[in-house]
């Protein structure tokens, strides 16, 4: 995929090893006497490392690599210890990396590792840190198989087996997404659907995001690779609302995959504004 990704000037470098400290991710190590990058699965391009380079070796490109991979540099960072655990917290804030920020929390929560007792997390109102990792609402669960309804009579049982569910907030590697057909669906898309998650959710995980209104499009690029070449996903798809702008979902899905090294049946589902089905197929 095409994102921002350090590079270093040989030619300036003089192999100080001022930048390692400067990167918790562990994207840098020195090696013959140089700083290299040593994975593009461990940058995240914000540039953590720029300002401690004294010969200005070291910018930020834009070129094809690998997607970041935030669960696999917390597993490293976890090794590192909690002062290193605290830096890379800070710096996801700081840069207001919401997305990666919860994903880092995750990993912490699914293994047990405290987060730091002075670490706030990153937005404000009720989902500070707690004890045992992030946000509440943003806590990867999975349900498991649906019981039949207990409350009033004609009430129909909800088929969604998971949270979180906006793209923002999923981990592309969550449980529920590993080997999973996943619907990728517009946020109207299941007001206007009068029997969404019947036609849509039964047996499916899912990821709802805007097109039009949803800032950080690189992430959610990022993520839908990552559930095609790393939760390994069997099919994708895409449930999108008839105006214009929604088409913008079937392009971002059609990009993922097209970075992907996998390749994985895409479906588009183009629904009426009164919830009528005006298009339905394999793309």
């Amino acid at each position: 995929m095409l994102r921002e990704i350090i590079t270093i000037d040989e030619g300036k470098c003089n192999g100080c090893g001022l930048c390692v400290p400067g990167c918790p991710e562990g994207a840098i190590q020195i090696i013959d006497g140089k700083a290299r990058l040593i994975s593009d699965l461990f940058c995240d391009g914000l540039g953590a490392c720029l300002g401690h380079c004294p010969e200005g070796a070291i910018t930020i490109e834009k070129r094809e690599a690998q997607p970041y991979d935030e669960r696999r540099v917390m597993e490293n960072i976890i090794k590192a210890g909690p002062n290193t655990i605290k830096a890379h917290l800070a710096h996801l804030r700081e840069h207001g990396e919401t997305a990666f920020l919860q994903t880092a929390l995750d990993v912490l929560d699914e293994k047990n590792v405290p987060v730091p007792g002075d670490f706030q997390f990153a937005e404000s109102g009720p989902c500070g840190t707690q004890a045992g990792g992030g946000c509440p609402g943003s806590r990867t669960l999975s349900f498991g198989s649906k019981k039949p309804s207990e409350s009033a009579e004609g009430a129909v049982p909800s088929e969604l087996s998971q949270w979180p569910v906006q793209l923002h907030l999923v981990s592309p590697n969550a449980p529920y997404f590993r080997s999973a057909d996943v619907v990728l669906a517009a946020d109207c898309t299941a007001f206007a659907v009068g029997d969404f998650h019947r036609r849509f959710l039964r047996g499916k995980a899912l990821a709802i995001a805007c097109p039009k209104l949803d800032e950080g499009q690189e992430i959610y690029l990022a993520k839908l690779t990552a559930m095609i070449d790393q939760a390994d996903i069997n099919t994708l798809t895409v449930v999108m609302m008839q105006v214009p702008c929604c088409g913008g979902l079937l392009a971002l899905a059609k990009k993922a995959l097209a970075s992907s090294a996998r390749k994985i049946p895409i479906k588009k589902v183009v629904v009426g504004l009164q919830g009528e089905i005006l298009q339905e197929g394999w793309v």
